[in-house]
């Protein structure tokens, strides 16, 4: 028996963190060294892939962005419009743009591909009215239309926000 098949072999050999392995586990990680595998032995494979990626994840928390709903400033952005970054990495933005009723935003280029999904209330683009759950995306460079909303709406954004040389 070579030395994995050793180790894994025994029921009490412990982790760094002092669990026992299962037996079925310990079984199934020998097995895993054959070329086949029987359907018994999937059950205890999945626990063994799950019990990894669950550690994977929770090792790499570090390198995610939480950002609370009722955390973070919303700054004004234009007359009526206020801004909420979320998070900005090589000129690409994660943001939320909230609309006052009545508030517009002038026709702009986008430097970079955007995307855009509406939360609440009703968005206008042009003639394109969006409700919320609606998605709209625009390339580079389009010249994209004004924006607006009647009632008030809160739009989540990906993209480069407009510098004020891209408003028309």
């Amino acid at each position: 028996m070579n030395a994995c098949k050793a180790a894994f072999s025994n029921n009490d050999t412990m982790s760094q963190k002092g669990d026992s392995l299962d037996p079925d586990i310990a079984q199934a990680l020998n097995a895993a060294q054959r070329a086949t595998s029987s359907a018994g032995d999937d059950a205890a494979v999945e626990r063994v892939r799950s019990r990894l990626m669950q550690n994977i994840a929770a090792d790499s928390a570090s390198h995610h962005t939480f950002v609370p709903a009722g955390q973070g400033p919303w700054r004004n952005f234009l007359p009526g419009i206020q801004r909420k970054v979320l998070q900005e990495q090589a000129g690409v933005m994660s943001y939320l743009l909230k609309f006052a009723p009545g508030a517009v935003l002038p026709a702009h280029r986008h430097p970079v591909d955007e995307e855009c999904v509406v939360l609440e209330g009703t968005l206008r683009i042009g003639d394109h009215l969006l409700p919320p759950g609606s998605f709209h995306a625009v390339r580079k460079d389009v010249l994209d239309c004004d924006s607006s909303s009647d009632e008030g709406c809160v739009i989540y954004l990906r993209g480069a926000s407009p510098r004020s040389e891209q408003l028309v």
